[in-house]
């Protein structure tokens, strides 16, 4: 994977707070890890969206030629 080499100031509390939390790591492998959890946490933002919009489209009720969702969860609850 390329590296790119990036420079910024950030506020001096909260570097070393997250230093040790992080640990021995170096500030790089710190700055990727946050990275990498404000991208999971995008992610995850982004699927819970689409089972919103997908649940307004077809709520559970919704009786189809399979029936309804919400009869299925609750005959497997049963078992």
């Amino acid at each position: 994977m390329a590296k790119v080499r990036i420079s910024t100031t950030v506020d001096e509390a909260l570097l070393e707070r997250a230093r040790r939390f992080h640990g021995q790591g170096t500030d790089a492998s710190l700055l990727e890890a946050a990275l990498t959890s404000l991208l999971r946490e995008h992610r995850s933002a982004e699927v819970d969206q689409a089972y919103q919009s997908a649940y307004r489209e077809s709520p559970a009720d919704l009786v189809d030629e399979w029936g309804s969702l919400s009869d299925f969860l609750n005959a497997a609850a049963r078992q």
